[in-house]
């Protein structure tokens, strides 16, 4: 049994309790003050903190329960994450000291023994939420100024790259486009290896550094810069000085120039023209002499100016332009880079048409914009909220205008939640624990056909984490033939690791009569 109280309070209550007396009781008691949500254990409680745990304020919380104890809650929490953000506070008449300290190991901020006194739990309740608050408000500030610095430096430094770009005649994507195919090589690139021990704010640096690779050519004439033919030897031999007058501005900053963004983006205005076989310039450095950084951006800018329209050429096909790096008609690049460029392809199509469809527009960028700057009086804590609160009434329209069953399954712990259809449909609950153990769902497949839906997603890759297969299930005592189409979903650190998947399954019973 779930209860929700709707009342519109400022601050929801999450008690965990298989006594529905004990939780009347609890409930009448601060259902004045606050939206009071019930589980009666503990796998109904998980249930309702995997869809709704940013709106939680605090759980109270009993040990000993069915499905899954107290101490069981506690373990996923911690898994999770949710309880550096949602404090528990354990109410018990398990008052042994192994169970205490048991608790306070796993994270509770309090502990309170039955029979309990209504005015101590209030209070504690109140202290409790008020603490956690200030916290929170706290972490906001913090988040907030980090997330002003971080858009500032990204303003600044996409103001400069565009003053280029608008000398330069070209589009103003392909500052993004060498940003984008930055990103996706550098992340391919220590998943391959850890030569470059390159860490994950060591790639947000190089791709926001990327940004700067041309911005000596501001020093370039425009009538060389935007010559619709081709340069004279004299002409590129201008050209060529672009790298270091780049280089020479970062150098010559009169206070920034030992930050590491701009020490990174020396490296790529200076070198970003180098070849791994020594045949670039200005400094005829040779493989690995050239820092990473550079070598990167120097593959993504070849590949957009191979790709994209210039004044003295038509854009090249994403296959050609493949074909003609990988053949060496662009120079030499370090191997390792042309195999993270071939792993990645679909990828990077994938990721440069969208950038180039949400970004074509320039009018639409501004107003964009401008509406993300009215907007600056949000906390960044309140702009995550409100963006999950989109994306949530998103899903649950879509689901339920559908005549598809959709579903989400998490590894740790193993949960299967479906839509509403969903669950009506194949007669199942909402949410489902521990579903491999589930004697309903376990008697409509049979442990080939089930094994097998586990097993086709846990073989899936980052890379490529979508699938589509058939299969069949038991409803009602008729077999029913549906169709599977799903995505494995993987943590995004360097090491991804799988967490579980979300799908659609649509009946194709009438194909297969």
């Amino acid at each position: 049994m779930v209860f929700i109280n709707n009342s519109k309070k400022s601050n929801k209550i999450l008690i965990v309790d298989d006594s529905e007396m004990n939780r009347a009781i609890l409930s009448e008691m601060l259902d004045n003050e606050y939206e009071i949500i019930e589980a009666a254990d503990g796998g109904q409680a998980i249930a309702i903190l995997q869809k709704s745990s940013v709106e939680i304020s605090l759980v109270l919380l009993d040990i000993v329960m069915p499905v899954m104890d107290g101490f069981e809650v506690l373990a996923i929490m911690n898994k999770k994450r949710w309880i550096q953000d949602i404090p528990v506070i354990m109410i018990s008449a398990e008052t042994a000291p192994s169970y205490i300290d048991r608790a306070y190991d796993l994270g509770v901020t309090d502990f309170i023994s039955r029979p309990f006194d209504s005015l101590v739990v209030r209070r504690r309740v109140v202290n409790t939420i008020m603490l956690y608050s200030k916290q929170k408000k706290l972490a906001g500030l913090v988040a907030d100024q980090i997330y002003e610095k971080e858009k500032n430096n990204s303003l600044m430094i996409n103001i400069l790259s565009h003053i280029v770009e608008f000398r330069n005649g070209e589009s103003g994507l392909h500052i993004l486009h060498v940003q984008t195919f930055t990103d996706i090589l550098l992340k391919c690139l220590v998943k391959k290896t850890d030569k470059y021990n390159l860490s994950a704010s060591d790639i947000s640096l190089i791709s926001n550094a990327s940004a700067l690779h041309d911005i000596g050519k501001i020093s370039i004439p425009e009538e060389i810069l935007n010559k619709p033919g081709r340069l004279t030897s004299e002409e590129f031999e201008v050209m060529k000085t672009h790298s270091l007058v780049g280089a020479s501005m970062l150098d010559e900053l009169p206070f920034y120039k030992d930050e590491p963004l701009v020490k990174v983006a020396y490296e790529i205005c200076r070198w970003h023209h180098e070849r791994y076989d020594g045949r670039g310039y200005p400094d005829g450095l040779k493989g690995d002499e050239i820092p990473i950084s550079a070598q990167i951006v120097a593959l993504a800018d070849v590949y957009d100016a191979l790709t994209s329209e210039r004044v003295y050429k038509k854009a090249f096909p994403h296959e050609t332009a493949m074909n003609m790096i990988l053949n060496g008609e662009c120079g030499t690049f370090n191997p390792l880079l042309l195999d993270c460029l071939k792993d990645s392809a679909e990828n990077i199509i994938t990721e440069l048409k969208e950038n180039s469809i949400s970004n074509h527009n320039e009018k639409e960028m501004k107003n964009i914009a401008n509406e993300l700057l009215r907007h600056d009086e949000l906390s960044a804590s309140e702009r995550t909220l409100r963006q999950l609160e989109q994306e949530q009434i998103k899903y649950e329209f879509f689901t339920n205008v559908s005549d598809e069953i959709w579903f989400e399954f998490t590894s740790d712990p193993p949960m299967l939640t479906l839509s509403d259809l969903g669950s009506k449909k194949l007669g199942l609950n909402k949410v489902t624990i521990n579903p491999y153990q589930n004697n309903q769902i376990n008697s409509m497949f049979d442990i080939s056909t089930l094994q097998g839906f586990v097993n086709t997603f846990q073989n899936t890759t980052f890379e490529n984490p979508i699938v589509n297969f058939n299969f069949r299930v038991l409803i009602d005592g008729k077999y029913k033939y549906c169709k599977a189409i799903g995505r494995s979903m993987w943590t995004s650190d360097n090491s991804p690791e799988y967490i579980g998947a979300i799908g659609k399954i649509t009946d194709i019973t009438d194909e297969n009569v």
